[in-house]
């Protein structure tokens, strides 16, 4: 580990890991899957990974990033791409990595963070309804 690929900044409910180098690649992929697991283990599962310097990446990236948003997705979390590189955009979409999210500017990865947030939360607040009032079908009788 030569020279740093990545910065990361924390905060309150999601990760920015900041990509540094042009490339994405067999070369520094693992360099992704570490930070990503060291953020899963701090809980964090929001999680934009700032790629807007990106101008290459391969199918060692492209396996990271879809693992990535496997760990996030699998905790009700989101993981966001932000890129402007047509030919890394290209790349991810042959890919058809699912429930991956690609935005143009950190900003709106954050918002798309937190609005993933907001409809989590109604969710569970419908659930919990839900067994409150037991709407959860398990005492329907036959006719329905």
């Amino acid at each position: 580990m030569s020279s740093q690929v990545y910065q990361l900044e924390k905060n309150e409910s999601y990760a920015v890991i900041d990509w540094l180098s042009t490339e994405l690649i067999q070369a520094n992929s693992e360099e992704l899957e570490y930070a990503v697991r060291i953020l899963f283990k701090n809980e964090y599962t929001n999680i934009i990974l700032n790629g807007l310097k990106l101008t290459s990446i391969d199918g060692f990236g492209v396996a990271a990033i879809r693992k990535a948003t496997k760990i996030c997705i699998n905790e009700m979390g989101l993981f966001v791409l932000i890129l402007k590189s047509d030919e890394v955009i290209d790349r991810i979409d042959q890919a058809k990595i699912e429930d991956l999210t690609i935005l143009n500017s950190v900003k709106e990865g954050v918002d798309a963070i937190y609005l993933n947030d907001l409809a989590n939360d109604f969710e569970d607040e419908s659930d919990a309804n839900a067994d409150e009032y037991g709407l959860d079908g398990s005492d329907l009788g036959e006719d329905y």
